[in-house]
Parts: C-alpha cells; structure tokens; sequence
C-alpha cells in the first residue's frame, strides 16, 4: 500500500509518526513549502508521476492538500484539523484526474485547537456535503499538535475500516 503522508505548515513527518505509518505500508512524505502558496496539490503529485497512492493523509496545512488531493485521485484519505474554510470551495472539487474510488474522509478535529478553529471546518463540511462517507472526531481536550498515541489510534482505525 502506498501512503502519502502530508506535514503541515513548517512541520515534518517525525521519525515516531513515520514508524506508525510503516505498519501499513510504503510512506511518500515530501517536504513541502507552503510560504509562497498554500494549495501545493499539484506539485505534490507531480512529484510521483509513477506513483499510486491508496491513501492520503495530512495534518493542518497538509490535511488541507490531502482533502483536495483525495477528491482528485478518488482515494480515502485521514485529515488531522485541516483548514477547510480558508480556501474556496471550487478548488476544493477540482476535475478529477482519475476515476473515482473509495473518497471516503475521517476527519480528526481538536476542540481547543487554536490554529485551526474545529467549528469553522464543521461549518464548511456541513455546507460542503460531498457524496463521500465522512467520519468526524472531535476531541475536547486536543489542541492542533496530534499527540503520538492519538495519531497510532487514529491511523489504526482508519487503516481497520478501509481495509476490512
């Protein structure tokens, strides 16, 4: 399985994050620079023109990335308080570039997140509903940063139900 993993904003896949996600399978985590533009999708996936991804998963600016990403390619995807309602809903549901297959999203959101605020993205996806399965979880005592046990869970969980 191939998963690609996105960081958020001046952030990197740590070491511990990166052991969770090899339990399951081979894992793409590009480094990215979000200064100049924050909507990086296509030069994401342009960096693996012979890759294809099963999964996407991203936390903040790079859940962000992978819920654009995941609507393109058609694939599953695990976003750890993405800024949903920053950008605008067009670029959002771009033409997809290959035939749809399981979009479905899990969404992990922090009550007290700070950076990204949970009820502006709840806001956005209750306005925004697409035809994909969403699951969402709220946290109240999380903030923006996913602690360790929190991801190894979520990953878990996600991995077991799309996996069967």
């Amino acid at each position: 399985m191939n998963i690609l993993y996105l960081h958020g904003l001046q952030s990197k896949l740590s070491p511990e994050k990166r052991k969770v996600l090899e339990k399951y399978g081979e894992v793409f985590a590009p480094d990215i620079d979000y200064s100049e533009d924050h909507l990086r999708y296509v030069e994401i996936l342009q960096q693996f023109p012979e890759t294809e991804f099963n999964v996407i998963i991203g936390s903040s600016m790079g859940a962000l990335n992978s819920y654009i990403i995941s609507n393109w390619i058609g694939r599953p995807a695990l976003l750890f308080n993405p800024p949903l309602s920053k950008h605008p809903w067009s670029v959002m549901y771009s033409v997809p570039k290959f035939i749809k297959g399981n979009a479905s999203k899990q969404f992990v959101l922090g009550a007290r997140d700070e950076v990204v605020d949970p009820r502006e993205t709840l806001n956005y996806i209750a306005n925004q509903l697409s035809n994909d399965e969403l699951t969402i979880k709220i946290y109240p005592h999380m903030g923006h940063r996913i602690p360790l046990d929190f991801f190894e869970a979520e990953v878990k969980q996600f991995f077991d139900k799309i996996c069967h």
